[in-house]
């Protein structure tokens, strides 16, 4: 059956889409990127939205496409150990090491921690985490269709409620922009560009594609081709929402720099726009919305990572993974906001360039026979050029010189690779390695992954 589908159907899938991808955390980035990139702030803003939710899109479309029932099945063209660990790790990382944490973090900054003194901000988080992922956890154990329901209805929600808050800001600018600052002062494109890995939505698109598919499928669409024009229907109407919502939270953070000055990260930027516009009604509303709406991201990644990990070994029970990620990430979530975004920085340099790669592969993939050979080949030229870039930005977090074995590595980079002084020193590789190894794949047939 291939029935077509409805506007309100694709509009349904469409807000579904929006609310994955959407988690009150991403608001934080485009608020920062707009205070820092100040007069710079629509390059920066394009730059963002290229990797915030263009390749989130492609993703999503590349597991439609590639006929894969999930990313472990679509790695696994590289090779099947590859797939585990690539999986595992990108698992972990939208999971218990980064995104989770972020959950707890960008609740409290927004909405617990502009009502408290600065002296009981550490208590108050751990108080405050400990209640979050205690709710996290007892959701977790219990699936409930309470969390789907909150997630239908809020979403609209938050979507209404930022568009009213951005219509203030558009028609009662808190202030002029200012002067940039740091990297956007004069590579603001590029800046915004690798601004946009933060949201980690590229990586989750890996992971929620298969969602968007099975719920497609589910409406009668069963062909790739009527799949995967459902898909982009449908992910048109997330992508223009996220997209709108970026791009005016970014000119808010642009404009309240004069007001506020600059923060050390976007969460409170929001709330002090809230504040300023709404009062302490329209703050208190916000925080309302951002920790529910980290609430349903949280016990959804903490399901996703429970269920992967009990697949991957079964004698661990999910019940014993969901009690450890939520102890785990509550850990974690007291670094603090800054602290967690400043350690995801090395892990997302490592992992969004495979990512991408691999994206990018599997449409190119009918062109060279689906030829092992190719996927091997570009994937580990990648990773040689992303373990530089990741160890590079893990040095800066820990802000030390580089090891001394990379002085020289790093130096070759520079100076052959083209693009590397703006993050994408893997680009021209691949475009070579992909060409003169898909000639290669076209007369190895029999090197092939089997085709689903």
């Amino acid at each position: 059956m291939n029935s077509k589908l409805s506007f309100s159907s694709y509009l349904v899938i469409g807000v579904m889409l929006f609310a994955l991808f959407f988690g009150a955390g991403n608001l934080i980035f485009p608020a920062s990127l707009g205070q820092n990139a100040g007069t710079n702030v629509w390059p920066a803003v394009i730059g963002f939205l290229a990797t915030g939710i263009g390749l989130p899109f492609l993703g999503t479309l590349a597991m439609g496409f590639s006929g894969s029932k999930n990313l472990q099945e679509l790695s696994s063209r590289v090779h099947p150990v590859f797939a585990v660990i690539f999986t595992t790790i990108l698992y972990l990382t939208i999971g218990p090491f980064f995104a989770l944490p972020r959950t707890g973090a960008v609740s409290f900054e927004v909405g617990i921690l502009p009502f408290m003194s600065a002296d009981h901000a550490k208590i108050g988080l751990l108080i405050f985490t400990i209640i979050f992922f205690g709710v996290t956890l007892l959701f977790s154990l219990n699936p409930s269709k309470i969390v789907d329901n909150v997630g239908k209805y809020l979403s609209p929600g938050i979507i209404i409620g930022l568009f009213i808050l951005l219509l203030f800001v558009f028609i009662k600018p808190m202030g002029g922009f200012q002067a940039p600052h740091g990297s956007y002062i004069d590579n603001a494109f590029m800046t915004g560009f690798t601004e946009g890995y933060n949201t980690m939505d590229a990586l989750a698109s890996l992971v929620f594609g298969i969602i968007v598919i099975t719920a497609v499928r589910s409406m009668g669409i069963t062909s790739t081709k009527g799949i995967i024009a459902a898909t982009a229907k449908s992910g048109g109407i997330a992508i223009f929402f996220l997209g709108v919502i970026y791009a005016g939270i970014a000119y808010l953070g642009a404009t309240s720099t004069e007001l506020f000055g600059i923060f050390a990260n976007g969460g409170p930027v929001l709330s002090s726009a809230s504040e300023h516009y709404f009062g302490s009604f329209g703050a208190i509303l916000l925080s309302i919305i951002i920790f529910l709406a980290c609430l349903t991201t949280s016990i959804g990644l903490t399901t996703a990572c429970g269920e992967y990990f009990h697949t991957l070994m079964p004698k661990v029970s999910y019940k014993a993974f969901v009690i450890f990620f939520s102890v785990f990430t509550c850990i974690i979530a007291n670094f603090g906001l800054s602290n967690i975004i400043k350690y995801s920085i090395p892990m997302l340099m490592l992992l969004y360039p495979l990512s991408i790669v691999l994206i990018l592969l599997t449409f190119l993939s009918p062109l060279f026979n689906h030829a092992r050979i190719v996927y091997v080949s570009v994937m580990f030229v990648t990773f040689l050029i992303s373990l530089i870039d990741g160890l590079k930005a893990l040095c800066g977090s820990l802000e030390i010189d580089y090891f001394g074995w990379m002085n020289p590595v790093v130096s070759l980079y520079e100076n052959y690779l083209p693009f590397y002084g703006v993050g994408l020193g893997w680009l021209i590789p691949f475009l070579f390695v992909t060409l003169i190894t898909g000639v290669i794949g076209r007369s190895q047939k029999d090197k092939s992954f089997k085709q689903i």
